[in-house]
């Protein structure tokens, strides 16, 4: 029975050998394993001045490690992985040489300084900083004279914590687990026994910023709430259609004023440099609700910026677009101010209960809602456009100055209505937000010539009795200008504006009033104006101070006006330059006019003045005004001084009602002039009061 176990052992010792023969006969895995890689050593010195310097080297895919001291010692000390070598050093720098091997043999090599001395480490520098990709987490490096390593305490670990060695030129980090302020401590070694230390407060911060989620287990969303607003971050209890994350902000309105809300403090002001429409997912009780977002600057609240929109479902997530693109991004602002339906008191209900999610800024309105200002840039936005008259409008041009941005080009071919013109979209989604005071739009045109009319016309698209139109006059060729249309000055044969209506829909009309001749037109940024600003185009008060205006006078019968610098700059008139009429011979009617672009508003401001300039006691000054359909109405005044500027008062107080486009001068009517010094006249600074 022996014999056979002992042949049976000889026959498995046998299959054995023969299959680990088979298993290892291929040994190219170890040839073509790649050299040891990210060779380094760690360097711990003891402080007691006897130069003992602890190596531990480290790297990828060694399987033994020959140290070089790099003084005297001549012979390698042999290292396994894992394990370390002591050697002890006279004070001095040393290149300590680190070679690896591999399985195969193959080697890699590199060299560290290391620095012994006795003295205490001098001229520190500790760099910390918080991660960009992380908030919690503290990247620390240092360097010093003398210096052989250093030793970091995070402080967060109580009494007992075991501190991190490193070296100079490494960058050790740690990962704090809670915000908070933490006293780090940088000890940095000689071979001394004296140290030099380190210590710095370091504040671990996690800010609120765009875009806000509610999702963070970390960050301490703090609303501040005022007047009966209350904002909470619960979990979501409607997930789903267009929000299914797990956390949003609740906001209950109870009972305080009509505009409470909340406010919530962001940690970076917010950047409007490229996106400047937020965006915010609501869920509201009910259709109509009012949701206003407003942005403020912490330290001073009248620096501020608000949009309103409404909701348009009830109980269901909807994506609402706040549109600031007119906002000041000079500015800085860094709170972000939520308040729903401003302007009605909370009860603290269902019906006063919002969910929102999501605040993030965007350059995205939603897709066919078109907002002023009209820019042809904004992705997902309609911007098809309605012709009429024949006028042929792209409104996706190029810039014809060479600009990368979007812009509309019309065309008024041969054969165009003279009213041919362009509806921008179907209407605007909030009305045109007119005030007694603001009463301003502005869009940039590029026009093949000045002087052409340009006629802007506003109304309620379910209701078009409802329009108001105004007109401005381009003043250059070929280059882009902003014109601004002011509906406090509606054109002739228009209606007043009036600030109750809801003007949500606007026209552009180019060459008003001229049937198409090929004239190509670029447009671009239709915006309106928060602030009234003065246009540059011929309307009251007209001064004559304008480089750009062209004063295209309709001379009549020996009239003959031009603008001519002042010759007497004293007195009541110091202007540069003035209006200038000679009186040839002629018709004794003889004189001249000025087209407004607008009419003469004659409702509330009854009188006009004029400054003159007479040759003459005695001449007698006529001013008239009259309209495109035969109204007119005239006033004639007597000058009272000579070779002197003085005012002259025109009372029309009883002019009919009517339209008055066009001003006219008759000097002395009823006398034949002869182009002398005695009929020649000047006038400036042509007011309405």
């Amino acid at each position: 029975m022996r014999k056979y176990r002992f042949i049976l052992s000889i026959v498995l010792l046998t299959l054995v050998v023969g299959a680990c023969k088979k298993t290892y006969d291929d040994i190219s895995f170890v040839q073509n394993e790649s050299a040891p890689d990210k060779l380094s050593a760690l360097f711990e010195i003891t402080q007691d001045n006897t130069g003992l310097v602890t190596i531990t080297p480290n790297g990828e895919g060694a399987t033994a490690y020959d140290i070089y001291f790099g003084d005297a010692t001549t012979i390698p000390a042999k290292v396994q992985p894992g394990a370390n070598i002591v050697h002890k050093y006279a004070e001095g720098v040393f290149n300590v040489k680190i070679v690896a091997y591999n399985a195969s043999g193959k080697t890699t090599e590199a060299t560290q300084p290391l620095t012994v001395s006795f003295k205490a480490p001098e001229n520190l520098v500790v760099t910390t900083a918080i991660d960009a990709a992380n908030n919690f987490k503290l990247n620390v490096s240092a360097k010093a004279d003398f210096e052989t390593m250093f030793k970091v305490y995070y402080g967060d670990a109580g009494a007992n914590e075991v501190p991190v060695t490193f070296l100079e030129g490494d960058v050790v980090s740690h990962v704090y687990a809670a915000i908070g302020n933490y006293t780090v401590r940088i000890i940095a070694f000689s071979g001394g026994a004296a140290t030099t230390t380190f210590t710095k407060v370091i504040s671990i911060v996690d800010p609120v910023l765009l875009p806000v989620t509610f999702e963070s287990t970390t960050l301490n969303y703090a609303f501040s709430n005022f007047d009966g607003g209350v904002v909470t971050v619960i979990a979501n209890p409607n997930s789903g259609g267009i929000n299914t994350s797990a956390k949003v902000g609740k906001m209950v309105k109870n009972a305080g004023q009509p505009w409470g809300g909340s406010v919530l403090k962001l940690g970076e002001n917010i950047n409007f440099t490229a996106n400047k429409v937020f965006r915010m997912k609501v869920y509201s009780p009910r259709v109509g609700a009012k949701v206003l977002l407003k942005v403020e600057n912490a330290a001073d609240g009248t620096i501020n910026f608000e949009k309103e929109v409404t909701t348009t479902v009830a109980n269901q997530w909807e994506d609402l677009a706040f549109d600031y693109r007119t906002i000041d991004a000079a500015k800085v602002y860094n709170n972000l101010v939520l308040i729903f339906d401003y302007g009605t008191m909370g009860n603290g209900t269902a019906n006063f209960t919002w969910l929102f999610d999501d605040i993030r800024l965007t350059n995205q309105m939603p897709t066919g809602v078109l907002s002023l200002p009209v820019t042809f840039d904004l992705a997902n936005v309609n911007y098809t456009v309605t012709d009429f008259g024949n006028a042929n409008t792209n409104e996706a041009a190029a810039d014809p100055a060479g600009g990368s941005n979007k812009v509309a080009k019309t065309t008024k071919p041969s054969g165009a209505e003279t009213w041919a013109g362009t509806t921008m979209g179907s209407y605007f989604a909030s009305k045109i937000p007119f005030t007694a005071t603001q009463t301003q739009m502005s869009i940039r045109v590029y026009s093949p010539a000045a002087g052409i009319r340009v006629r802007l016309k506003v109304e309620n698209h379910t209701d078009n009795t409802k329009s108001v139109e105004t007109e401005a006059m381009t003043l250059a060729a070929n280059t882009w200008e902003t014109l601004v249309f002011d509906f406090a000055n509606s054109s002739a044969g228009t209606s007043a504006l009036n600030i109750a209506n809801n003007y949500d829909m606007a026209s552009l009309f180019f060459d008003f009033g001229k049937a198409g001749d090929g004239k190509v037109f670029y447009w671009d940024d239709v915006t309106f104006l928060t602030a009234n600003v003065i246009p540059e185009y011929l309307a009251l008060p007209v001064t004559f101070q304008s480089t750009k205006i062209t004063y295209a006078f309709g001379d009549f019968e020996g009239g003959v006006v031009s603008v001519v610098n002042n010759p007497s700059a004293s007195g009541i008139n110091t202007s540069s330059k003035v209006a200038k009429m000679v009186k040839n011979a002629g018709a004794v009617y003889a004189g001249s006019a000025l087209e407004l672009v607008n009419p003469i508003n004659f409702s509330v401001k009854k009188t006009m003045k004029m400054k003159v300039y007479s040759p003459r006691v005695g001449a007698k000054y006529l001013l008239k005004v009259e309209g495109p359909n035969g109204a007119q109405y005239e006033k004639e005044v007597l000058s009272t001084t000579a070779n002197a500027w003085e005012e002259l008062t025109f009372d029309f107080s009883a002019i009919p009602a009517g339209s008055y486009t066009r001003i006219v001068w008759i000097m002395d009517l009823g006398t034949v002039g002869d182009g002398s010094a005695n009929f020649t006249y000047y006038m400036d600074d042509i007011t309405q009061i």
